[in-house]
């Protein structure tokens, strides 16, 4: 059979699960596309995307449905500009991209490492200072931060949720769009990254760290970059407080010191779990993670039994 009339399972098409089988085959028909060989390709992490890391220096990103073609759109341009401004960051392979396959939107990139070798929050605060300096270009449109612009969808579309959970969690976004809608911020806004933590910093062959995940790039309060590492620190335990000193040192604002950052970090916590949520059916970690989670946010117990992913 040609490839137009290869057969798909039920498990390829458009909005099925996302699981390591259904974007493995997405990955197979994309890199036939770009040629590209997807030998023994190795999936590194399925959360918003799923990323795999091919056998020659390229990494791929599929995100979960085609309603992400926006922000890959973006994610490119996005790379394009820093490069030219020499900024640490992913580079995107030179063809035309995002594709669309099986319903889904699947870009290409430059392998930073072999390796996860993830940079220090001293080197993020560092990159973000820089960052967050620059002005975009005036062909590059970057859209206003929409803090919960997910999170609905994550909610609606999740059968794994319990209705109560459910209904909980729809009545606790409702209360943080609130209390978000009425922060005072202190810092002018720009530029930002949209998910700024170690976790999307990643050091290079040369031991250089280098940014990643650009499509949550937006125009909005520059506390939304730092308050992730702040949490991380002050919530979770996930960072000492020698690595959070050093971390405000190297930006120079401690946004724990703001008075909007108990607000700014129950929105960020809470989409934590949502996101997270997408992953609770398909892995049972994943889903007595969530469930704990949930608990917490109930009662308002301790976070510092959360696990990081």
């Amino acid at each position: 059979m040609t490839e137009s009339q290869t057969a798909v399972s039920p498990a390829d098409r458009p909005g099925s699960p996302f699981t390591p089988e259904s974007t493995k085959a997405t990955l197979l028909r994309a890199c036939a596309r770009v040629g590209l060989d997807p030998s023994n390709a190795q999936l590194i992490r399925l959360g918003e995307n799923a990323v795999y890391r091919l056998a020659s220096p390229v990494v791929a990103r599929i995100g979960r449905t085609a309603a992400y073609v926006d922000d890959a759109q973006k994610e490119v341009a996005v790379a394009g500009w820093l490069a030219i401004e020499g900024f640490p960051a992913v580079r995107a392979l030179p063809f035309d991209q995002p594709l669309a396959v099986d319903g889904r939107v699947v870009t290409f990139w430059k392998s930073i490492s072999e390796v996860e070798d993830y940079a220090s929050p001293a080197e993020l605060g560092t990159l973000l200072a820089r960052l967050h300096t620059m002005e975009t270009p005036a062909g590059l449109r970057l859209p206003p931060l929409e803090p919960f612009a997910r999170a609905e969808h994550r909610i609606a579309g999740n059968n794994w949720f319990s209705p109560k959970d459910a209904s909980f969690l729809r009545e606790r976004l409702a209360q943080l769009s609130d209390d978000y809608a009425a922060l005072s911020f202190e810092l002018p806004q720009g530029v930002i990254h949209g998910d700024a933590s170690v976790g999307n910093v990643i050091r290079d062959r040369t031991g250089r760290p280098v940014l990643l995940d650009l499509d949550g790039f937006a125009l909005g309060p520059r506390e939304w970059d730092l308050v992730l590492t702040a949490i991380y620190y002050e919530r979770f335990g996930w960072h000492t407080a020698q690595e959070y000193d050093a971390y405000t040192q190297a930006y120079g604002f401690d946004v724990m010191r703001w008075p909007g950052y108990r607000v700014l970090g129950d929105v960020r916590e809470f989409l934590m779990v949502t996101w997270l949520g997408q992953k609770a059916g398909q892995d049972e970690r994943a889903a007595s993670e969530v469930r704990k989670r949930i608990q917490a946010l109930r009662t308002g117990v301790g976070r510092d039994d959360w696990e990081p992913y």
